[in-house]
């Protein structure tokens, strides 16, 4: 059984006992976080698309940490002017461990 959600303006597939990465939640790890823009839901019956939502389902999870994935650089030049210019990034993410599906 798995589910297709929408977290962060990103769609994930997920499966119980999974943990995934989805981008940043305000919940301190141990929490239970409810997903209700359930996408797709496929069980032993078949599939069941929504439009754009699947009625009555829903994901829950808990969240296992809050952390900063690899950092990212990001160098600008120009060449003939000694134009450079470095840059870094380090994205924040949730870790989360899917509970249930319920369709």
């Amino acid at each position: 059984m798995y589910a297709i959600i929408q977290t962060g303006g990103k769609q994930y597939k997920v499966e119980e006992g999974q943990v995934i990465r989805v981008e940043k939640l305000d919940n301190e790890a141990g929490e239970t976080v409810e997903f209700d823009q359930v996408k797709l839901v496929s069980t032993d019956n078949g599939l069941k698309v929504g439009t754009p939502t699947v009625e009555g389902a829903k994901v829950t999870a808990e969240v296992v940490a809050q952390g900063k994935g690899k950092k990212v650089i990001i160098f600008k030049y120009k060449p003939k002017n000694n134009f450079r210019k470095k840059n870094g990034h380090r994205q924040p993410y949730t870790a989360i461990e899917i509970k249930s599906i319920e369709a």
